[in-house]
C-alpha cells in the first residue's frame, strides 16, 4: 500500500502540460540576430552620433536612409565610410557591413563628398 499511496500522491501533484496554455517561446533561436552600428555624422565639428540596431538581413541602404534623416541631410547624396576613409557599397545586407567593416561608420554628405574647393 505505501507504494501504491505514492503511486497516487505523484498523480494526484501531476500537472498536464495540456493543463495551461502553451508559453509564448523567446528562444535565441526564434529571435532575429541584430546588428548596431555608431553613425557619426562627420560634417559636423561636434561629430554628433546616433546608434541604430536593426536585424542583421535589413538592407544597409534603408540604414543609410535612416541615419540621413536623423542627421536632417539627403540620404540620396550621402556617403558611409569607415573611420580608415573605406568607402561603403550600401547595396548590401546590414550583416554583411557589419562582418567586412564593424560597427563604427560616418556619414558624409554629398556636399563634402569629392567637393573641389576653389
Amino acid at each position: 500500500w505505501v507504494g501504491v499511496a505514492q503511486a497516487q500522491l505523484a498523480l494526484n501533484n501531476f500537472v498536464s502540460p495540456h493543463a495551461y496554455p502553451p508559453f509564448q517561446r523567446l528562444s535565441m533561436a526564434a529571435a532575429k540576430p541584430k546588428v548596431s552600428f555608431k553613425i557619426t555624422l562627420a560634417s559636423e565639428k561636434t561629430q554628433p552620433f546616433k546608434v541604430i540596431t536593426v536585424p542583421e538581413e535589413a538592407p544597409f541602404l534603408a540604414c543609410l536612409k535612416f541615419a540621413a534623416e536623423e542627421f536632417k541631410v539627403q540620404a540620396g547624396t550621402s556617403a558611409v565610410i569607415t573611420n580608415d576613409g573605406v568607402g561603403i557599397n550600401p547595396n548590401q545586407s546590414a550583416g554583411e557591413i557589419f562582418l567586412k567593416h564593424g560597427s563604427d561608420l560616418k556619414l558624409i554628405p554629398r556636399d563634402r563628398v569629392g567637393g573641389i574647393t576653389a
